[in-house]
Parts: structure tokens; sequence; C-alpha cells
């Protein structure tokens, strides 16, 4: 009985945990450009970083308006997945560059913010 209640109350905890994952993606600024990304002679080559780095200069309206999934916003105060790439921070994490190079093919093949920040969730929300 107890065991049963603590179930249904863990599953509770992750149900509401989950709907509020997916409301916390920022709003794009208007007028954001990729002026703060790191330009690729100044990014740090590592497995993937050139392609993470190259989205964020290509499609810097999309990432502003996504939420990064590895909770940079609460450990270094990031606005948003767009933040990553203003520092050598995007390079190391491989959540990052995953989601920078997901949401600029998505946006490539003609995605709206919308799909492209419901793929991002399916693909790296927890």
């Amino acid at each position: 009985m107890i065991a049963s209640a603590a179930v249904t109350a863990l599953a509770a905890v992750l149900v509401v945990g989950r709907a509020r994952h997916a409301t916390r993606h920022p709003d794009p600024r208007l007028r954001i450009t990729a002026e703060q990304v790191l330009p690729p002679g100044m990014a740090p080559h590592t497995p993937g970083s050139v392609e993470a780095y190259a989205a964020a200069l290509a499609v810097p309206a999309v990432l502003d308006g996504l939420y990064c999934h590895c909770n940079c916003s609460r450990t270094f105060g990031h606005r948003s997945l767009l933040t990553c790439f203003e520092s050598d921070h995007g390079a190391y994490c491989d959540i990052c560059m995953g989601e920078a190079t997901t949401a600029a093919r998505l946006a490539r093949a003609g995605g709206s913010l919308q799909q492209i920040r419901a793929a991002i969730d399916r693909q790296f929300g927890s």
C-alpha cells in the first residue's frame, strides 16, 4: 500500500517535472545576431565543435529560442542555447553541440521554431 502510493507520487513528480521542462524555452530576442558567437578560428576544435559553432553562426535566432538541456542556464547563467557558443562552453558539451546541429538541420529543412523545440525536447530532454 505504501509502496504503491510512493510509486504514484513519484510518477506524478516525473510527469509534472516533464511538463514544466517543455515550457522552459526562452523567447528569441528581436534582431538577435550571431555577433557574440566565437568565430571559427577562436572556438576550440573538439570533435563536433566546428559543425556546432557553424550552426550557431547560421541560425542564431533559432538557437536563441531554445533551452539548453545541459542546464547551463542554472550553472553558468546562460540565457539560451545560443549563449553556449559565445564562449568555449559549447565546444566541450555534447548536449550543446548536439542540440545546435540538430536545430540547424531542422531549420534548413524548413522546421518551425515550435517543431524544432519539440524535436530537441524529445531527443535531449530528461
